[in-house]
């Protein structure tokens, strides 16, 4: 395909969009599918078909709109008038929407979700920017978006160099959660000695209430390939592989589709737009395994052996997959490629903070009004997600803390509510960005069980290799599981610390040492809770359930006891 190819494959997709008097976009991604949006899909076509109105209106399956707690959604566009999104949409409802907006050429009042409530006022939409209103398995429609604008222009316009300085200017850090500048781990690759170099992009996702790029392979597969494309160009490699959770099989499959289409349509493989530039896509699926989120965990998995992480040096960028240099970058930082080649590294940069640029996609989970999907800029404050883009706290209960980065994060307590959302601020308070998972916990909540929660996890996900995880996450997850069930001592909190710390500087992987944060982060800003539960044998919101507290630790506690009373 050329250049000029693509612009008409693009004209003609817009004038057949343009030639509809009706568009009825149906979100196709995981959280609607799981509350029956195929069904709803299904009624829609056959509504359609019915009133002989296949051509004058258009059904689509797009990716996701962001609520993904009041799906099945529909988007009804229309030539000069606001979309209107419907919500909880059932197969029966469809007919209502089309009589509504057809016949009586009005929305309805029920089931609409407006457009412009916090949810969507507030956010700032890059790499989802297509994602509500393309078909995820149409090249056609992504190209009718500026899709692969972006690969053409580096292919004809500008040099490897050129490329990697205009990601370096844009400021854009790594999103899978170490925040590495991407510019420069673009250079180094670039610069790395090796005939053979590769391309990997990691869709390993799996912190627990994270789906961000899931969500982001299923509903614009052809954006991250333009991107792995564009740096494969950057950096000199020929060969790109997707890891991909087996968990994952929507997204999988859609990938799947995406290559074979690009393929097809000589946008990937040999001779990409008439150039002498190759690049070829494979997909390799992981089993599952936590671990192979770290780069150099995912690297031997895809080489066919277990998935453990080595040490470093040498770093990827020298020695990755067979010993050859090696990008790996995470599926949402690929995401925001193309858009910065389209519209420049200045204006990427001019979003975000003087540290952390551009915007970033979070997984609103937990107990929150309006659980989903958003991409805000950086810098927006913890308040503004949690009670506007959020809708604050159900039930009438208040805001406790707020857990992100996963099992690898801390938990950030209310204290903090104004604090901006950047890189640097988080790891001031003990946590880190991770990859996106934000969990919200009201004043029900235990701190301490919330701790156990995360370091089961991550007990149970540690590959075992090191000794300071391997041994490590046990015993932490031990004096944990004492704490909370009321036989731990005071003396146990200090040991806990000492422990945490010592994995934190000691264990081989990111998985190691970012697994004690959630305990030291609530030890940190709730350790009246951890108090309550050994002084007072109790959990202060009756989550942890007391056990029968032992007489040689009634004794231990003896002296104590006694030197307090006589104080008091």
């Amino acid at each position: 395909m050329t250049r000029e190819e693509l612009r008409t494959m693009a004209m003609k997709e817009q004038e057949q969009k343009a030639a509809f008097r009706c568009r009825l976009l149906v979100c196709y991604s995981s959280p609607c599918l799981s509350s029956g949006a195929e069904a709803v899909y299904k009624a829609l076509l056959a509504a359609v078909h019915e009133r002989n109105l296949d051509v004058e209106v258009d059904v689509t399956r797009t990716g996701c709109v962001g609520p993904c707690s009041r799906g099945p959604l529909v988007t009804v566009r229309r030539p000069g008038c606001e979309d209107v999104i419907y919500q909880h949409v059932t197969p029966e409802f469809v007919v209502r929407i089309l009589e509504a907006h057809l016949v009586e050429n009005r929305p309805l009042t029920e089931n609409v979700l407006p457009g412009d409530v916090p949810f969507f006022a507030k956010q700032l939409k890059v790499v989802l920017a297509n994602s509500a209103s393309i078909d995820p398995e149409s090249l056609e429609s992504y190209v009718s978006m500026g899709g692969f604008t972006a690969l053409s222009k580096v292919l004809e316009e500008m040099t490897p160099e050129q490329v990697v300085e205009e990601i370096k200017k844009s400021g854009l850090r790594g999103r899978g959660g170490g925040g590495f500048p991407t510019g420069l781990k673009w250079d180094l690759v670039r610069k790395a000695q090796g005939e053979k170099k590769y391309i990997v992009a990691n869709g390993d996702e799996g912190d627990p209430g994270a789906y961000m790029d899931r969500t982001t392979m299923e509903s614009d597969p052809f954006l991250v390939l333009e991107g792995m494309a564009i740096a494969a160009y950057a950096v000199g490699a020929d060969q790109g592989y997707f890891y991909v959770r087996a968990e994952y099989p929507l997204a999988a499959e859609r990938l799947a589709k995406a290559i074979k289409k690009a393929e097809k349509a000589e946008i990937l493989g040999n001779r990409i737009f008439g150039s002498s530039f190759n690049f070829r896509v494979d997909i390799r699926l992981g089993a599952g395994a936590f671990v192979c989120g770290e780069e150099t965990g995912l690297l031997t998995s895809i080489m066919g052996r277990r998935g453990q992480p080595y040490p470093r040096p040498p770093f990827p960028a020298n020695s990755g997959l067979w010993g050859s240099p090696t990008l790996i970058n995470n599926v949402e930082t690929f995401g925001n490629i193309a858009p910065i080649i389209n519209r420049g590294g200045d204006w990427y940069a001019s979003i975000g903070t003087e540290k952390s640029k551009g915007t970033k996609i979070f997984a609103l989970a937990g107990e929150i009004s309006n659980t989903g999907l958003i991409e805000v800029p950086m810098g927006i404050t913890l308040r503004e997600v949690v009670y506007e883009i959020g809708g604050g706290i159900p039930g009438g209960a208040g805001f406790k803390a707020a857990q992100t980065g996963g099992p690898s994060g801390g938990c950030i307590p209310a204290d903090y509510l104004d604090t901006p959302i950047d890189y640097d601020n988080l790891a001031s308070l003990g946590s880190i960005m991770g990859s996106g998972g934000l969990v919200i916990m009201n004043d029900r909540s235990c701190m301490v069980d919330v701790a156990r929660f995360f370091m089961d996890f991550c007990r149970d996900e540690s590959c075992g290799k090191c000794i300071p995880c391997r041994v490590g996450t046990s015993q932490m997850l031990g004096y944990l599981e004492k704490i909370c069930n009321g036989s731990a001592v005071m003396e146990d909190l200090e040991k806990l610390r000492e422990l945490a710390e010592m994995v934190q500087e000691t264990s081989l992987c990111g998985l190691g040492f970012t697994s004690p944060n959630p305990t030291l982060s609530t030890l940190r800003y709730f350790r009246a809770e951890y108090e309550a539960h050994i002084r007072e044998r109790r959990c202060p919101v009756g989550v942890c359930v007391m056990s029968e507290v032992p007489l040689r630790e009634l004794v231990a506690e003896l002296p104590r006891r006694i030197r307090e009373g006589s104080k008091a």
